[in-house]
């Protein structure tokens, strides 16, 4: 075929047949948007999992009485004579950090109360506080494990 039959092809051609090459057109490219948008959602990746281990340096750090708050859990660790104790400051209704008050614990978000052990003392939450698991390494440090 040379050039001249070839370009005369192309002018004969009618529009039903451009309208059938338009159609496949728009088919094959929409078909191609699916596959990709599909690939995408299966390839997804979900947020990252989130640190349940913190080492909260050594045990010397908080001597016997001492209620110190740890932010980055948030929590708030407990020395007494009968050891470590770690509290959740995470609210158990909606999942808000509380803040300390005078009589324990306060929820800034619907106005829960906590006692300074942990317990409910207004709700709208009707579960204690999480006493969260301790290790002390043999090193003398302390972890906290949130899970």
């Amino acid at each position: 075929m040379n050039v001249t039959q070839w370009k005369n092809k192309m002018t004969d051609l009618s529009r039903r047949d451009f309208l059938k090459l338009i159609r496949n057109g728009f088919l094959y490219l929409s078909g191609v948007l699916v596959t990709g948008g599909l690939l995408r959602f299966l390839s997804y990746e979900s947020e990252p999992k989130r640190k349940t281990e913190f080492d909260i340096g050594s045990a010397d750090n908080y001597p016997l009485g001492s209620r110190t708050s740890i932010p980055e859990i948030p929590a708030l660790l407990i020395h007494t004579e009968s050891g470590y104790t770690a509290l959740s400051l995470t609210c158990t209704h909606l999942g808000c950090t509380l803040e300390p008050n005078e009589t324990g614990f306060a929820c800034p978000c619907h106005n829960s109360s906590f006692d300074e052990a942990g317990n409910v003392i207004h709700g709208p939450a009707v579960k204690p506080l999480q006493v969260l698991r301790i290790e002390i390494t043999d090193d003398g440090n302390i972890k906290v494990f949130t899970a």
